[in-house]
């Protein structure tokens, strides 16, 4: 017996501080560091493939779901290894070096310089990055989701029997480090990705975002193993998932065998297994059937709350992050979910909760989660409201059969502009608002001064009209025709003096412009940008403008500007395409509710599974949770595939309208769902089980006493005939 409890476990001896096996601190320190790595590096997943990868909103977000059902996906395959094969000690650390390789090569993946052989800022073999992107997310969702089952059962394997008090208590801690880890991260890493780095050309420092959290990982992966020596280490015992499946499977293999009416029929689909599987493995199998089978609708609710980190980190790449005293990125956003987590949890526990209680409303935990979609739904239904005022805010870009155009009157008088069948006068240095054209249209500026101008379908351009030798001549210069990515603004000078003139701003150039002639689009930061306008005199002119997000501007220096004091007054600014004008504030309500589900919905689904569920098959039930928020991200990008919606905010409401369709058949499962004491059905069973070992062993002895009986009436068959013989043989003499 002694040697069969040594063969179980390795015990290794663990220095003890406050109670508690000094192990556990490793295993913190390890937890808190991966989850920092892993949500730090998911926090700018999105952005990254949107702003590095140049892929569209759709397949970014596709691919991101993608990744995140196989993070939740490999759980399972890393549960049935640890427990089968490897332990959990050998499981978490070979994992664990599969998974810094893989964040290593994100970051390697996001160093443009690589590839970017004309030194331009842009990758020139984006195919290597792509490749090197997708081995890096592979290795990181099999080394995150294999050795998440085992960190938490590994640390809870330091403690004796005894230590049950500081068990629960290292429980919370591990948590505690997880929130922390990911909270921490989620605001980090943003930072760290909207600075600029690089060898040859400056740009947003994703190798940066995704080194940080590989380094994490190496520190969490050292940490883990230093404290080898001081673990417990739980040989592998076979693991209960593939105990249960087994037993699932002969189920159906033998039912489908007797599937003649010629056999009587069984009370349940499950009773078929009876012939290998005792009844208790049958009876808890049945009930976690039963958990698992309520499982079914939950999948959509985590189709939504996942989109925090696709579609609403998107959405807020469209609006204003500036809150005064700081500048929020628009990955930072996610940070919401985490703070109204630690808020929310106890003032439901400690206040909502008991206040249903006293007024004697049996509000049931699938009563709770029924609630918590429905708060989802409802934040589905904020963000598509948020959308709405966005895209009112949004420029209306032309198609591919129309032409936009301006006009700017770069002359110091007003002028009267017949374009085609648009009439209006320009006041000196002002412009209009963008005109449609689908055709060729004649362009009337006065005398002598009439032109036919083509149009390129698809595109926005600026006309400056200009005065040389007493003619006004038109001057077209092509626009930009989407929102400046990142937040950025798209700012360009058109130059009226006489004589050329040098512009920068910080450490960016918009080069020498030469009279009547304008600049390239210079991409400039949000805040008090500060253009210094120089001559070739060496003259000096400094024009402060403050900037929003997603903003382009063309800044006119009129023929009138002169050097000097206030010179700055005379530069007008002409609008092309507004700031984000819908604050990030507003993203707060829907986050609100989608927490306030998630505190309800998954807080509650797992305090459930594991009340109606046996005590060894709390595991299977975590795969199965587990399951469902895998299939969850696979309907997102199923979805973000297949539907063809014009608008963001009516993908939103399809969303909502599906959870809602969804929560009101969980509903109705739920109202036909019988609560059930798992224990006591156990101990039930364990009366019985004596009963069932006597008789089975008398059946056994009954069946041998008849083989003795029948061989003993065959050797005496056998004797008789031997005599009879030997009398045949006698008379015949």
């Amino acid at each position: 017996m002694a040697d069969n409890d040594e063969k179980k476990k390795t015990k290794s001896k663990s220095a003890i501080v406050c109670g508690y096996p000094i192990s556990i601190f490793f295993i913190v320190v390890n937890e808190f560091c991966e989850r920092f790595s892993y949500y730090g590096m998911r926090a700018v997943l999105v952005l990254y493939f949107k702003y590095f990868l140049r892929w569209d909103d759709d397949f970014a977000t596709t691919i991101y779901h993608t990744f995140v059902a196989l993070c939740y996906l490999t759980p399972i395959l890393g549960a049935i290894v640890a427990d089968s094969w490897l332990g959990k000690f050998k499981t978490i650390v070979y994992l664990s070096i599969v998974y810094t390789v893989g964040q290593v090569i994100m970051a390697i993946s996001a160093i443009h310089d690589i590839t970017d052989t004309n030194k331009d800022g842009n990758p020139d073999n984006m195919t290597f990055h792509v490749a090197l992107s997708m081995v890096g997310l592979i290795l990181i969702a099999l080394g995150t989701g294999g050795i998440k089952p085992c960190v938490a059962a590994f640390g809870g394997d330091q403690f004796e029997d005894h230590q049950e008090k500081q068990r629960s208590t290292f429980f919370s801690i591990f948590y505690l480090s997880i929130n922390a880890g990911s909270l921490l991260s989620t605001i980090i890493t943003p930072i760290l990705r909207a600075q600029e780095c690089g060898i040859h050309t400056q740009q947003k420092c994703y190798p940066l975002a995704f080194g940080v959290p590989a380094a994490l990982m190496v520190v969490a992966l050292i940490v883990f193993i230093i404290g080898s020596g001081m673990y417990n280490k739980t040989a592998p015992q076979g693991n209960i998932i593939v105990k249960v499946c087994k037993c699932i499977g002969f189920a159906i293999s033998n039912r489908f065998r007797h599937r003649s009416s010629s056999y009587p029929k069984r009370e349940h689909w499950m009773d078929w297994a009876e012939e290998k599987y005792n009844k208790l493995l049958i009876a808890q199998v049945k009930m976690v059937l039963k958990v698992l089978f309520l499982y079914l609708p939950l999948p959509m609710f985590w189709a939504l709350f996942d989109q925090q980190g696709s579609r609403w980190t998107l959405q807020a790449t469209i609006m204003d992050g500036d809150f005064g005293i700081l500048v929020i990125q628009p990955d930072q956003m996610q940070t919401v979910n985490p703070i109204l987590i630690l808020i929310l949890v106890p003032v439901m526990d400690s206040v909502i909760y008991p206040l249903i209680s006293k007024c004697k409303l049996n509000f049931t935990p699938l009563k709770r989660m029924t609630v918590g979609m429905l708060f989802a739904a409802l934040a589905f239904v904020a963000a598509a409201l948020v959308q709405i005022q966005i895209d009112q805010t949004m420029p209306t870009f032309p198609s591919n059969t129309v032409e936009q155009t301006k006009f700017i009157n770069m002359v110091n008088r007003p002028l009267d502009i017949h374009a085609g069948d648009n009439n209006f006068i320009l006041e000196p240095f002002t412009a209009n608002d963008y005109l449609t054209f689908n055709k060729s249209f004649t362009l009337d500026l006065g005398a002598n001064s009439s032109y036919v101008r083509s149009i390129k379908n698809g595109t926005r351009s600026t006309i400056a009209i200009v005065e040389s030798a007493s003619l006004l001549e038109p001057v077209q210069f092509m626009d930009i025709t989407a929102k400046p990515e990142q937040g950025a603004n798209a700012i360009r000078f058109l130059n009226g003096l006489g004589s050329d003139v040098n512009v920068t701003v910080a450490d960016l150039e918009f080069g020498s412009i030469t009279s009547n002639n304008a600049s390239d689009y210079v991409l400039v930061p949000n805040g008090n940008a500060e253009f210094k306008i120089v001559n070739n005199a060496g003259q000096q002119c400094v024009y402060t403008q403050k900037l929003g997000f997603g903003s382009a501007y063309t800044l006119v220096i009129p023929s009138t500007f002169t050097f000097g004091q206030d010179c700055g007054q005379n530069i007008k600014p002409v609008v092309e395409i507004q700031p984000n004008s819908i604050h990030m504030a507003w993203q707060i309500p829907q986050y609100f509710l989608m927490t306030a589900g998630e505190v309800v919905f998954s807080v509650t689904g797992l305090e459930f599974s594991y009340s109606q569920a046996p005590s060894n098959m709390k595991s299977v039930l975590q795969a199965g949770w587990l399951l469902t928020v895998a299939a969850g991200n696979i309907i997102v990008l199923i979805i973000a595939e297949a539907a063809t919606l014009p608008d963001q905010w009516a993908e939103y409401i399809l969303f909502a309208s599906l959870l809602v369709l969804v929560c009101i058949i969980f509903a109705v499962m739920a109202y036909f769902y019988t609560y059930i004491d798992p224990a006591k059905i156990e101990a039930e069973f364990a009366e019985h089980e004596p009963e069932e070992k006597e008789k089975r062993k008398s059946l056994e002895m009954t069946k041998k006493d008849l083989v003795e009986q029948r061989d003993e009436r065959r050797g005496s068959d056998s004797s008789s005939d031997s005599s009879s013989d030997e009398e045949t043989s006698q008379t015949k003499i």
